[in-house]
């Protein structure tokens, strides 16, 4: 593993942990050359699934994409790392476990969208509103104001 600083080959494993029930590793590992110390994660390589986005080309399942916009959605709310990535782990979870070999983009929208609505209602309107395309702020204002009766069986909950 190259550090990620000085892009020296010459890493150390400091610590070896299991996250998320067993199903990966996180390392915290330390460069020999610069000193600095990073994070990695280990995961099984399982067969790829291709996402068919809405213009119709296909493209492989990429996590890194559904985290950046995530991050996106939350920059500046009150959610951690670990809870974005957790969001991440169980919707690559859910494509995988439904074992078809292609997912539209739109249902892992849809996932997003759910995973956000439960964590964070200013980050799920923010994911929401690029998702969805509004034409208009017209159109942003309804889809807030709507969402009222949503908010309130959450409150009750």
């Amino acid at each position: 593993m190259k550090c990620p600083f000085c892009k020296s080959s010459q890493t150390e494993v400091v610590d070896s942990r299991e996250v998320l029930n067993g199903e990966s590793i996180r390392r915290r590992r330390e460069c020999e050359s610069c000193g600095r110390r990073f994070t990695t994660y280990e995961k099984a390589d399982i067969a790829d699934i291709t996402v068919i986005k809405r213009n119709g080309t296909r493209e492989p399942f990429d996590r890194s994409k559904i985290l950046n916009g995530i991050m996106k959605a939350c920059e500046k709310r009150n959610v951690n790392r670990e809870v974005m990535d957790a969001i991440v782990d169980r919707i690559e979870r859910k494509a995988r476990s439904s074992g078809a070999k292609e997912i539209k983009s739109r249902k892992i929208g849809d996932m997003v969208v759910k995973e956000l609505f439960n964590t964070d209602l200013v980050a799920y309107i923010r994911f929401a509103s690029v998702y969805n395309n509004f034409d208009s702020p017209e159109e942003f204002r309804k889809y807030v104001l709507s969402l009222r009766k949503y908010t309130n069986k959450r409150k009750s909950r």
